[in-house]
């Protein structure tokens, strides 16, 4: 006999201005199971749980949950009735500890006026225990790595006694070892009869992890199938409407000399202890590594975003400083960082003005306006080059999906025509077709000459765009090896040298 619905979603549609995001969309959830929703970035995916967990008000359909019609007014109401969401884009008090971001709005009381830190300490501690999470409920939650300020926001979801959970993007930040920690955390919530909803771009995870998968696509149900009878090939089709034969472009890129020269370099301050390396011109350098490992730290100081405490940087040659991001894009430097929410787009800005922010100057009318004109063309010319998905070139960033945000921060850099282009988890979040597209993007730019540093903590990423690896252990270069000849062990192995 079929077990009843824990969750049901039933014709859900939601308009803005200019965009039907949801057109009678159709999502059932039985309990004890983990569904995954798919689709491509502006599909609709992010949207229905936000009109699930009463973040946007849906124009129409019903939601049944426990079989009770509700309707939830405000995210805290959806906690109260058990629906929790792990969201994709971190939000969280930075300047407080771990234990204050857990038990925000409804702190343990001693006669209803004093926060009880005791208790709070004490059922903090339960928590992590029972999740198995190592993380100092004291640490300012800035001062914590995303992995762990999401595994925080795992433990704060569970820690309602939530009926259903959302995980949107769960696994972005994560590393192989944290992926795995995640699905014993699932795999123990799906055993207490919890409603799993896992949105994930990474189609390995969603045929492991997942029982039941729906795909959307453009705002639509396309399908609700078993995990089990899905291939990826399948689940593409479904998700973009069309074959997509290969994950990977070719590779046509043909490195040639050296254009960047890197000796001893170290962040002051930082994990980063030592890194040496060249980059030709033409070539596409992975940067791999454990969570930690100074892979980000290793792009911050060539782009002047960290202090550096000693070292080199040689560009064709030419020694050069980098001291500022300012100073770094004038030498031709571009960085793509990966908290794009966070450090890479302005939310109440338009896509134009996140378009051509980077590159001002050379809008500029007789030194003194900027051209309306040559700002649209190049908007225009971003738009259409990375396939954004927008009403128009006035939309507001923020109401893009991540993925989208993340396209018109690459073309902001596109238009500053950097020779080293710095990308930190470029396709973070984004979906396969999207994917593909940007990786061909990546190998277009070597063939132009250009050369691409980029971090990935996806290994078949890394080894199917990259012509080297450099492996970063413990805060410096544990080996380097050809992309064409390794495999992941002997990556795994040189990221754990000196941990």
């Amino acid at each position: 006999m079929e077990q009843p619905a824990l969750l049901e979603m039933r014709g859900i549609c939601k308009e803005f201005p200019g965009v039907k995001a949801l057109d009678g969309v159709n999502l059932t959830v039985r309990p004890g199971t983990v569904h995954a929703l798919m689709g491509e970035n502006g599909a609709g995916k992010s949207t229905l749980m936000k009109c699930l967990f009463g973040i946007y008000h849906r124009d129409a359909g019903t939601i049944m949950l426990d079989g009770k019609e509700v309707s939830f007014k405000s995210s805290k109401e959806a906690l109260e009735n058990g629906v929790a969401m792990v969201h994709q884009e971190l939000n969280q008090a930075l300047t407080r500890t771990v234990k204050d971001n857990l038990w925000l709005g409804r702190y343990p009381k001693i006669a209803g006026v004093m926060v009880d830190e005791g208790k709070m300490a004490k059922r903090t501690k339960e928590i992590f225990e029972s999740l198995n999470i190592q993380v100092d409920p004291k640490a300012v939650m800035s001062s914590l790595p995303v992995s762990q300020r999401q595994l925080v926001e795992i433990a704060k979801a569970v820690s309602y006694n939530s009926k259903i959970i959302v995980f949107d993007e769960p696994t972005s930040s994560l590393t192989e070892t944290e992926v795995e920690h995640l699905f014993r955390i699932i795999n123990m919530l799906r055993e207490k009869g919890c409603g799993i909803i896992y949105i994930s771009h990474k189609m390995e995870e969603i045929l492991r992890i997942s029982d039941d998968v729906t795909i959307m696509r453009d705002g639509t149900w396309v399908a609700t199938r078993p995990a089990k009878e899905l291939t990826m090939d399948e689940i593409i089709r479904l998700m973009v409407g069309r074959e997509l034969t290969n994950r990977f472009p070719p590779k046509t890129n043909k490195p040639a000399d050296v254009i960047l020269d890197v000796e001893h370099i170290a962040g002051k301050y930082t994990r980063l202890k030592d890194a040496t390396f060249q980059l030709r011109k033409g070539e596409i350098l992975g940067i791999a590594g454990l969570d930690g490992s100074g892979r980000t730290e290793v792009l911050e100081n060539l782009f002047g975003a960290m202090t550096r405490q000693g070292g080199t940087i040689r560009l064709h040659g030419k020694e050069i400083q980098n001291r500022t991001p300012g100073e770094s894009i004038k030498n031709g430097f571009a960085l793509l960082t990966e908290e794009r929410r966070a450090t890479g787009i302005f939310g109440i800005r338009d896509i134009r003005e996140n378009t051509v922010i980077s590159n001002l100057k050379s809008y500029l009318i007789a030194g003194v306006c900027l051209s309306n004109k040559k700002m649209k063309e190049d908007t225009d010319w971003a738009i259409q080059a990375m396939h954004i998905k927008t009403p128009s070139q006035k939309t507001q960033i923020r109401s893009l999906s991540g993925g989208n945000q993340q396209k018109v921060i690459i073309g902001r850099w596109l238009l500053t025509k950097p020779e080293v282009l710095l990308l930190d988890e470029p396709t973070r979040g984004i979906d396969v077709g999207a994917k593909y597209e940007i990786y061909q993007l990546i190998i277009d730019l070597a063939n132009e000459g250009k050369g691409v540093i980029m971090v990935s903590s996806e290994m078949p990423e890394l080894l199917g765009v990259c012509d080297r690896i450099l492996v970063m252990s413990g805060g410096q270069v544990a080996g380097e090896v050809d992309a064409a000849s390794t495999s992941q062990e002997e990556i795994l192995t040189l990221a754990a040298k000196y941990v």
